[in-house]
């Protein structure tokens, strides 16, 4: 699993992993690309070019509040990516961060944090006054505004202004672009006398910024994966609502209808104080999440398939509604505040590309990739690895019961011992080891993912299992007891022997062996082979015959043995044929 970029920390996730029937996952870098890249701008008039008067004052002040810096050789940028994003554009708009620096020197900030979804700096200004920028998610920024800047005049913010601004952002959001709002103030007061939110507000908003993450193309297929394996994808971000709708259908998490029943009721609600009005839709924010109680919660969570806007506290209560309601869940995770959400999951997936040490601590596997597909690709590998020990239980026991059949039915009928106890021994020596072996790293079937998860709640030997081993172990038996009675122990040992390697090509697939190809795990003809020349020099080999007190065998004999270890691949095809029938 780890050459796929899942590294399990825990052993017992590998199970948990083919339960799993919902998976939790942040967008960005996980569904998306990770690479942002500044596409639109706007000011209260509606979209500007970039490299215009305006454009240029937007992206000098995004330049300005920003933690990126250049290499030292200036050929590449280095730091989180939307402030990347930011910088890129403005260098390509012919500013420099240094010069900037040093223009206008940062005297303080208030750092970006997830529950804020904010940043300010503030700048000393040559005439002695302060500059302080704040930029952020739109809808939280909007609340700090009361100024709007209008074409180089500062204006009080009225409701059109608001109108104009909501529609560019909504905009935006539609074309699944993130958004981040600029603004800013001048002040004469010494601003380390001032308190965080004193300076976040009374703001002038000056603009919007918005960004393309592009999705990750095999996402979209991992996605149909999901579906198909009975898995259900959920969306978890920070983004806008119709930012996070629009990546979702183009992933299939979500439908064109769903997505466009979104939109309206995000219009009507856009700046509605009661913003904790549970509507019916496919998303639902994090605000709104807070104003529904966990029962109010438990009894919607399918409802919803993209959560936006959300804190890593609301993490926690997405899992245990889903749990609650029975599912196996999985979330994803890569920040300290996420570490409680990855422990609450049956299955914590951290970032190993931008993950923190305590999430990683706190996860069951590392996402080496930071990628959604390894999530699904480990799922396949888990439900494939529960799978094969399954097949390994069944071959063992229902070949261990044949042994056992073999011995309790002649000594019912008193007869004398079919085998003795060293040729137990090596048809267990022989059986138990390399074709069982073999059956554990048999390649998860192609339709393992066409299958609904594994219930936690089915025992190992649900389905019928039981049924199955008994009767494949009493076939074995009697096919040894025909030879017994035919041709002596020499021929009932052997076919004991070869009736169960010739049985382990059966327990490969609940399918046909010809249709999954008989080659296609080498490990089991190797297997198979060299326990086949094993038992053959057994019975052939005059100083191995003294040992195992066998008698070499005539060619009619050998005929009577290959017909009779034969046949239970015959007899499981058959049944096969008739159980795909039903």
């Amino acid at each position: 699993m780890a050459k796929k970029n899942a590294i399990i920390r825990k052993l017992p996730a590998v199970e948990t992993l083919g339960s799993a029937t919902f998976i939790c996952s942040d967008k960005t870098g996980t569904l998306t690309q990770n690479v942002m890249t500044v596409t639109d701008i706007a000011s209260i008039k509606g979209m500007e070019p970039e490299n215009k008067e305006f454009g240029n004052q937007l992206l000098e002040y995004a330049a300005l509040c920003n933690d990126c810096y250049p290499s030292s050789n200036s050929s590449e940028i280095i730091g989180e990516p939307t402030e990347k994003a930011l910088l890129v554009a403005a260098v390509r708009n012919g500013y420099d961060k240094k010069t900037l620096d040093k223009k206008l020197p940062r005297i303080r900030e208030i750092p970006f944090d997830s529950a804020r979804k904010l940043m300010t700096t503030v700048h000393q200004v040559a005439d002695g006054r302060f500059l302080i920028i704040t930029k952020g998610a739109y809808d939280v920024l909007l609340l700090h505004c009361n100024k709007v800047y209008n074409n180089g005049e500062i204006e009080n913010f009225s409701q059109s202004h608001k109108a104009k601004f909501d529609r560019s952002n909504l905009l935006m959001a539609e074309k699944a672009l993130r958004v981040i709002a600029v603004a800013y103030k001048y002040v004469d007061r010494n601003p380390n006398q001032m308190t965080d939110s004193s300076l976040e507000q009374d703001l002038t908003l000056l603009g919007l910024l918005g960004m393309i993450d592009p999705p990750r193309e095999e996402v979209k297929g991992a996605v149909s994966m999901c579906k198909s394996a009975g898995i259900t994808p959920v969306m978890i971000t920070g983004d806008h609502i119709l930012t996070a709708c629009a990546i979702a259908k183009a992933l299939g998490i979500i439908t064109e209808a769903e997505a466009e029943s979104v939109k309206p009721q995000q219009s009507k609600l856009y700046g509605n104080k009661n913003r904790g009005e549970n509507f019916k839709a496919c998303a639902i924010t994090g605000e709104q999440l807070s104003h529904m109680s966990d029962k109010e919660l438990e009894e919607n969570i399918y409802q919803y398939k993209v959560f936006a806007r959300v804190s890593p506290a609301h993490k926690v209560r997405i899992v245990k509604a889903l749990q609650k309601r029975g599912e196996v869940v999985a979330m994803t995770g890569d920040g300290v505040n996420d570490a409680p959400a990855l422990k609450a999951a049956d299955i914590g997936c951290a970032m190993g590309k931008g993950g923190t040490d305590v999430a990683k601590n706190a996860a069951d596997m590392i996402l080496a990739d930071d990628n959604f597909a390894t999530i699904v690709a480990a799922v396949k590998e888990g439900r494939g690895i529960y799978d094969n020990i399954r097949k390994s239980i069944h071959f063992l026991l229902s070949s261990n019961i044949g042994e056992i059949i073999t011995i309790f039915i002649a000594i019912l009928f008193g007869l004398p011992a079919p085998l003795l106890a060293v040729q137990l021994l090596w048809v267990n020596l022989v059986t138990d080891s390399l074709p069982a072996i073999a059956l554990g790293v048999e390649p998860a079937p192609d339709d393992i993912m066409k299958k609904p998860p594994i219930s936690p709640k089915k025992g190992m030997f649900c389905d019928g299992l039981v049924f199955k081993i008994i009767f494949e172990g009493a076939m074995i038996g009697s096919l040894a007891l025909v030879a017994y009675t035919l041709g002596g122990r020499t021929m009932a040992f052997t076919v004991l022997s070869l009736s169960q390697l010739f049985h382990a090509f059966n327990m490969r697939s609940e399918h046909s062996i010809f249709k999954i190809g008989v080659f296609r795990n080498k490990q089991m003809v190797l297997s198979f082979l060299v326990c086949s020349f094993l038992q053959i020099a057994v019975v052939s080999y005059e100083p191995l015959t003294k040992i195992f007190r066998v008698t070499p065998m005539l060619p009619f004999q050998w005929v009577i043995v290959s017909i009779l270890s034969v046949i239970p691949i015959i007899i499981v095809e058959l049944q096969k044929a008739v159980s795909s029938r039903a």
